[in-house]
């Protein structure tokens, strides 16, 4: 499925995961985050860039995962990303839908 977002053709799934993480970039992310009512924070980018290096790492990622992170705290994640945080946050930073979403 296609889908333009910053002026640029992507590669998305049904969902709207990106299936190329290449394609990826801050304006892309900033554009998803708006269609998803999240403006983004310093803390927002600190997250992203955590999730990006977990999935470049190959880590398996989970809400338990990010409550070890060190990087912020389970309420936290969720004010950052209310309504579904693993899913936007995952979505936003362009890596793929994590198995452990439903």
């Amino acid at each position: 499925m296609d889908l333009t977002i910053a002026g640029i053709r992507l590669d998305v799934t049904e969902e709207g995961y990106l299936t190329d993480v290449s394609q990826w970039n801050e304006e892309i992310a900033k554009e998803i985050a708006q269609k998803e009512d999240i403006e983004l924070t310093d803390k927002h980018w600190e997250v992203i860039s955590w999730i990006q290096e977990q999935v470049k790492n190959e880590v398996a990622l989970s809400i338990r995962g990010i409550k070890k992170s060190g990087v912020l705290n389970i309420k936290e994640f969720y004010a950052l990303f209310p309504g579904g945080p693993l899913k936007k946050a995952t979505k936003i930073a362009g890596v793929p839908k994590p198995k452990s979403c439903i």
